[in-house]
């Protein structure tokens, strides 16, 4: 007898969203998108530059409200809630996010769970400076610890960032091209992390902002294509990432092709 699957709930959900440049109130930036994520998904979201896959994410982080349309995250809709209580339960990771350089790894994640950029020593009992340690281990920086933060690598930082993310044990993480300036090595210790992290948290969802699909670790289940503001197509990712659809998105011929659960791209020029 097949068992009966549970649909998995629903974590974001824009519905005919639009958002256009308030310093003119014409140019558009976002029109028409409906967009579901659910509990478990791992998003890739891809476009070229300017196709306002910042301001998708920033919907979806409840950092911003839309100009036309619906947008719900975890249960509630923006402009019936309040943003910073909303704000507080969604994991972002971007490295525009100003931390102290000065502070050590752990003091840096510690501050996940106040959702401050000092910390907070009065609010980090036993238990949430111990939670910051375990989050180090899991994501594979148990060493950097007691490492100032501005001493650690480009790939060091991110990692530590996501633990940050973590502390206040989101069921959506949004994570802005955590990949920018790595190096391979970096890049390749970052993707591993990620791919632990969708194993071991099975009702996190994740997206992902990036511009090559190399850094797409193969835990990713489901990919979005923004074209000038527009949704190009979405969905599972096997039936996104293909070459006609990468050649809309970016204008110029693309081959596709996906070994040992990564995937890869160039120019067919």
């Amino acid at each position: 007898m097949t068992e009966i699957q549970e649909p998995r709930a629903v974590v974001v959900a824009l519905t005919d969203v639009a958002v256009h440049r308030r310093t003119t109130g014409q140019e558009v930036i976002l029109d028409g998108i409906t967009w579901t994520v659910r509990s478990g998904e791992h998003w890739a979201l891809l476009g070229a530059n300017g196709a306002g896959k910042s301001t998708l994410l920033r919907l979806a982080g409840a950092v911003m409200y839309p100009t036309a349309g619906t947008v719900e995250v975890l249960g509630d809709r923006l402009g019936r809630v309040d943003m910073r209580e909303l704000r507080a339960r969604v994991g972002l990771v971007s490295a525009a996010q100003k931390v102290p350089l000065d502070a050590t790894a752990h003091t840096i994640v510690l501050t996940g769970a106040t959702g401050t950029v000092q910390p907070l020593w009065r609010k980090y009992d036993a238990a949430t400076r111990e939670r910051a340690h375990v989050l180090l281990a899991e994501l594979g920086c148990k060493e950097l610890a007691d490492r100032r933060f501005g001493d650690c690598s480009g790939g060091q930082r991110a990692r530590i960032l996501i633990c940050r993310a973590l502390m206040a044990d989101p069921s959506l993480l949004l994570l802005d091209e955590p990949f920018n300036a790595l190096d391979l090595p970096s890049r390749e210790d970052l993707v591993d992390a990620l791919h632990r992290l969708a194993a071991d948290r099975a009702g996190l969802a994740t997206v992902t902002v990036t511009h090559h699909v190399e850094e797409l670790p193969p835990s990713t289940t489901h990919a979005f294509l923004l074209k000038e503001g527009r949704e190009l197509a979405s969905g599972p990712v096997d039936g996104v990432l293909t070459q006609d659809n990468m050649t809309v998105c970016f204008g110029r011929p693309i081959r596709v092709s996906r070994h040992d659960g990564r995937w890869y791209a160039r120019s067919g020029r």
